[in-house]
C-alpha cells in the first residue's frame, strides 16, 4: 500500500546522517533532536506547543488527562474510524458517544453530534480521517455552544489546511483546543518505529501536556500531576527531521496519485464513487477510499490480489458494533462505508506504469462485472 523503502532511498544520505549523529552522541532519550523537531514542527503548523510523545494512541490519552474530566463524563467521536479513540476514552473511565459521519467526507457529521449532546458531555474528537480535515468551523461552533472541548485527532492529515469562511487557514491539528497525531512509519510524516505528538496553542494546557507526558513532573522527583512515561526516542526525532522539509512534497505527490485514479475512474460510476473533496480543506490522501456500488468487495479485493495489486478496507466494523465497544446505536452511514468502502495503493514514489496497471485492471473488473448482469 506504502513504498517507504522507495521513500527511503531518495532520503538515504540526510537519514543516515541524523542516525548517525544520535549514535555518535549517545543521547538516546530526550536527545537534542527531541527539541529541535519539536521546534520545527511548530513552525511548519504555527502552533505554540508541540509535545512529542511514543504514538498516536498516547497522544489522545494524554490529551484527554490533560482536561480534568471525570468518570462517566462523555466524547463524542465517529463510529467510522480506528478503535484507538475509543480505547483510550474507555480506558479512562469516560463515556464514548458516537456519532455518524459524513457520507463522502467520511468526518465527523455536525448534526449527528448535536443528537448526542447531553449534560454529561464535554469533548468533541472529529478525526481528520483518510486525509481530509473534518468540517471544523461548524463543530467549534456547536463546541461554543455548549462549552465543550475540542480534540483533533489528526494522525491521518498531517499538512492539510483548513479555510474557515473568513477566509482564515489553519493547519489541521491546530484548530481545536488539542490536537494530536501519530507518526507511524505509514503516516505521511512517518517515522521508522512509533512515535507520536500533541499539539495547542494554549500555554496552561501545553504545559500540562508536556509534565503529564514526563511522569506528572515538571521538575524531576516533583510530582504534581498523575502522569504517564511517554517519549519520542531521539533515534525518531532524527528520522523526522529529516523527513519534515519533504512533508509538503510528499503530499503533493499523494494527490497526483488521487488525481490520477479520480481521472481513471470518471467512467466507472456508478460501480464506483470516488472520495469527494470538500471545499473548505485541502486533501492530502493518507488513504485513497472509494465506495463500490453493487460490486462484491471480496470479490473486487481477491481480483486485484491475484493481479499483485494491494488493497484494504478501513474499517471493515463500525466501533459501535464491535464486541469491546457495542451499543444499540443506530448509524447508517458509518454502518454503509463499513460495508463498501476500499482503498488502494497510494504513496509519493509510485509511478505511471504502476497507476496504469491498477486503473487498467480495475476497468477490466468492472466491465467483466457490468457485461454479466446485462
Amino acid at each position: 500500500m506504502v513504498d517507504l523503502h522507495g521513500q527511503y532511498l531518495k532520503i538515504k544520505d540526510e537519514v543516515l546522517k541524523g542516525i548517525e549523529s544520535v549514535i555518535d552522541s549517545t543521547a538516546f532519550i530526550n536527545g537534542p533532536e527531541v527539541r529541535t523537531f519539536s521546534k520545527e514542527l511548530g513552525k511548519y503548523l504555527d502552533v505554540n506547543y508541540v509535545i512529542p510523545c511514543a504514538n498516536g494512541t498516547d497522544a489522545l490519552q494524554i490529551a484527554l488527562m490533560a482536561l480534568d474530566l471525570k468518570p462517566g463524563d462523555e466524547v463524542i467521536i465517529p463510529s467510522f474510524n480506528y478503535v484507538a479513540l475509543a480505547e483510550v476514552v474507555k480506558l479512562l473511565g469516560l463515556k464514548p458517544v458516537y456519532a455518524d459521519v459524513h457520507p463522502r467526507f467520511y468526518t465527523l457529521n455536525p448534526n449527528s453530534v448535536k443528537q448526542k449532546i447531553t449534560d454529561k458531555t464535554k469533548v468533541i474528537a472529529p478525526v481528520h480521517l483518510f486525509g481530509q480535515c473534518a468540517p471544523m468551523e461548524q463543530l467549534l461552533n456547536i463546541a461554543k455552544e455548549y462549552n465543550l472541548y475540542v480534540i483533533e485527532d489528526n494522525a491521518q492529515a498531517i499538512g492539510a489546511d483548513y479555510t474557515f469562511s473568513d477566509g482564515t487557514i489553519k493547519k489541521a491539528g491546530t484548530i481545536g483546543h488539542i490536537g494530536t497525531t501519530s507518526f507511524f512509519p505509514s503516516k505521511n510524516l512517518g517515522c521508522y518505529g512509533d512515535g507520536g505528538a500533541i499539539f495547542t496553542q494554549d500555554s496552561v494546557l501545553g504545559e500540562k501536556i508536556k509534565s503529564i507526558a514526563n511522569h506528572g513532573q515538571k521538575i524531576k522527583y516533583i510530582h504534581d500531576l498523575v502522569g504517564v512515561n511517554s517519549r519520542l526516542d531521539t533515534l525518531q526525532a532524527a528520522i523526522l527531521l529529516a523527513k519534515l522539509p519533504h512533508l509538503d512534497e510528499y503530499n503533493t505527490q499523494r494527490n497526483q496519485v488521487a488525481d490520477f485514479y479520480d481521472d481513471a475512474f470518471k467512467s466507472l460510476k456508478p460501480f464506483i464513487e470516488t472520495p469527494e473533496r470538500a471545499d473548505y480543506s485541502t486533501h492530502v490522501f493518507h488513504q485513497y477510499t472509494m465506495i463500490l456500488n453493487g460490486i462484491d468487495r471480496e470479490k473486487f479485493k481477491s481480483y486485484l490480489a491475484s493481479k499483485n495489486i494491494p488493497s484494504m478496507v478501513y474499517y471493515p466494523i463500525p466501533i459501535h458494533q464491535q464486541n469491546a465497544y457495542k451499543t444499540n446505536e443506530d448509524l447508517a452511514v458509518s454502518e454503509f462505508l463499513a460495508s463498501c468502502v476500499i482503498s488502494l495503493p497510494i504513496s509519493t514514489e509510485m509511478e505511471k506504469e504502476q497507476l496504469d496497471y491498477i486503473a487498467d485492471n480495475i476497468s477490466s473488473f468492472i466491465s467483466q462485472e457490468s457485461s454479466e448482469r446485462k
